[in-house]
């Protein structure tokens, strides 16, 4: 990797933009040049190939895209990066010397795939991003990357365009953040960078998404932008123009993991101290709830009682909504810490009634 590229990689937000395919070379020139006008840019990103959910929808204008792609970054100076799918692609982006590779969602989700991928990229130096699968699956995402190393990849990182969810609505791929959260903490020093134009599928979202990833110390963005996205062909609902991408990333507040100042650290420090202290004791209740659910188990087990009671889950579902939200707790969160209360209790009690 030449140390242009490299300084660009180590960069801090790392922003990527441009259209979700290139379409012509005068849009990728265009594109690249008004990205590069924006001075808030840091690479160039077109589609050259797509794979698409269903036939018939366009899948990328090609190999012949890819001098298009060179000649955007001769004239903006605008490193490029593209998506890759199988080993040809990859022998062809690094012919044309493309500066960073990604592996995209419907990649990942096939081992066979991404190994493809990964023998073409070995004994190169190019960075690679990959995203997530579509289902969320964290194993598939950290086998990716594994497979990346494997084969002495040296600079990877991720790239969080949220997942499929049946019947979601509020956003085309839901971000289910508990997911990248736990990717950052098996890879730590790893970058991993936000799609909001994925996670929401329209132009409305991308800045509350975006400032979400910020505040989770995501490392950067990349953002769908086109010349005129109404006219794009393909995702045009959630491509935005350079200029309004410019705006958007001014409108973003930047954060950082730490600081050195005193008083912050010091206030910091005593706050989590109560936070670990309140830890402490609901683990220590919660251990208590289970031991109640072990004599109820003996009871019904006495009594050949079902373990499950509706009723009783009911009744204790509706309180706790009740009381949630009086103390400013959501209701999905309520769902979800009841549910797995809920089964641990189940759990303790099968073991209970099935003790010979």
């Amino acid at each position: 990797m030449n140390e242009t590229i490299q300084k660009l990689w180590n960069k801090r937000p790392l922003i990527i933009s441009g259209p979700c395919s290139a379409e012509t070379e005068e849009q990728v020139v265009e594109t690249a040049t008004r990205l590069a006008k924006t001075g808030k840019v840091d690479a160039l990103r077109a589609g050259i190939w797509k794979p698409r959910t269903k036939p018939g929808m366009f899948e990328g204008i090609g190999v012949k895209g890819l001098p298009w792609l060179a000649q955007a970054k001769k004239v903006s100076g605008l490193p490029i990066a593209v998506e890759v799918a199988t080993a040809k692609h990859v022998e062809m982006a690094l012919q044309f010397d493309v500066d960073i590779l990604w592996i995209g969602a419907r990649t990942t989700v096939n081992p066979f795939s991404v190994q493809e991928v990964c023998d073409a990229l070995r004994g190169s130096d190019v960075p690679v991003l990959i995203k997530n699968p579509i289902n969320p699956d964290l194993e598939l995402w950290s086998g990716g990357i594994e497979r990346l190393q494997k084969v002495g990849v040296k600079d990877i990182g991720m790239i969080h365009r949220g997942f499929s969810n049946y019947g979601n609505t509020e956003f085309r791929n839901a971000p289910m953040w508990h997911l990248p959260i736990e990717m950052k903490r098996r890879f730590p020093v790893m970058l991993i960078i936000c799609d909001p134009s994925h996670i929401c599928g329209n132009r409305v979202g991308l800045h509350a998404i975006a400032q979400k990833s910020i505040d989770l110390d995501f490392g950067g963005l990349i953002i769908e932008s086109h010349i005129d996205p109404d006219k794009a062909w393909s995702d045009a609902k959630q491509q935005i123009t350079p200029e309004r991408l410019s705006e958007l990333l001014g409108e973003l507040k930047w954060r950082t993991e730490n600081t050195d100042e005193k008083e912050f650290v010091t206030a910091l420090t005593k706050l989590r101290e109560q936070i670990n202290q309140i830890d402490d004791e609901l683990m220590a209740l919660l251990g208590q709830r289970m031991k109640i659910s072990n004599k109820i188990g003996e009871y019904k087990r006495e009594n050949n009682i079902t373990i499950l009671q509706t009723n009783r889950w009911n009744e204790i579902l509706g309180k706790a909504f009740i009381k949630g939200e009086k103390l400013d707790l959501s209701k999905d969160f309520i769902t979800k810490y009841f549910d797995a209360v809920h089964m641990e209790s189940i759990n303790h009690q099968n073991r209970v009634m099935n003790e010979e």
